[in-house]
């Protein structure tokens, strides 16, 4: 079949099983994105089907009921948290005076513009505060450090579209990977930033990820322990769990994947503090009228 960039298909001799989006074409290899997981993947076009309207319709429709479960679980967290602030910072609902919080700062960094956009808008839909960069995932080490230096984050997620293949080496080869190196080197700068874990939450990795390349260079959470693929929207619950925990309670590994589609089997890290900070009192701005 003759396939187009931008078209959506599925692999015959994976019995359809994942909706990919044709990223380029040379020759008769094609280069596919996956639609809904941070996959990366070759194929020959006759291995690929086009996906009928009413098939896509199918498949969306499920996608995007997993990825509002997510959401309702967050929301769920999220409420409960909030009540918690609430009686402490009113000392058990003795006092009313008002508070303010100061929000944990995102730095997003994606190798894929479309899951960039997807993902800016369920930040924005958490209310926190992001600043995304679309950065092909070679470059990210090479633009980390001036960016960790402008934005001054809280949070980094570096992400995109990674893949493990089997013919290039084992499991533990790095070399076997086709980002994983550019996600452990792009840690490792921003490390060099901000060496405590505390002080910079870093979420690494896409789908099949090298996991204990990213934890050894410094990240909180990376993917993929089993290598098996994860949903392009979990870094953003990973991070949004962190940034509306308080900063004098820590997060547990079960915590912060909890919310997530993919769960442990996709991603893992180490225990984190959270970084939102409250405080008192809340100061309404009005505007001064001007006397004479």
């Amino acid at each position: 079949m003759g396939v187009t960039t931008g078209e959506l298909v599925t692999r015959k001799s994976y019995n359809n099983d994942l909706l990919f989006r044709v990223a380029s074409v040379k020759k008769d290899i094609v280069n596919l994105y996956g639609e809904d997981i941070r996959l990366q993947a070759d194929a020959k076009a006759e291995d690929l089907l086009q996906v009928q309207a009413r098939e896509l319709e199918k498949r969306r429709q499920k996608g995007k009921e997993q990825e509002e479960f997510s959401y309702r679980l967050f929301r769920q967290d999220y409420q409960l948290m909030r009540e918690k602030r609430e009686y402490q910072s009113t000392d058990g609902y003795h006092n009313h005076a008002s508070y303010f919080q100061l929000p944990a700062k995102v730095l997003h960094l994606d190798g894929d513009q479309n899951y960039l956009r997807k993902c800016i808008e369920l930040y924005q839909r958490m209310g926190l505060q992001v600043h995304g960069v679309h950065l092909h995932e070679k470059d990210m080490p090479l633009e980390i450090g001036a960016l960790v230096e402008r934005i001054q984050p809280n949070i980094i997620v570096i992400t995109g579209h990674d893949s493990f293949s089997k013919n290039k080496g084992i499991k533990g080869d790095l070399r076997a990977y086709r980002n994983s190196k550019y996600f452990a080197e792009t840690v490792r700068e921003a490390r060099r930033a901000n060496p405590h874990l505390d002080q910079l939450v870093i979420f690494a990795g896409a789908c099949q990820s090298h996991f204990e390349s990213m934890i050894r260079a410094g990240a909180n959470y990376a993917s993929s322990p089993l290598r098996i693929n994860i949903h392009a929207l979990d870094p953003v619950f990973i991070a949004a769990k962190i940034a509306y925990t308080p900063f004098m309670e820590k997060v547990s590994v079960w915590d912060a994947l909890r919310n997530t589609l993919t769960g442990d089997k996709g991603m893992g890290g180490v225990e984190t503090r959270g970084l939102l900070r409250t405080g008192l009192p809340y100061i309404e701005e009005k505007s001064e009228e001007l006397t004479e």
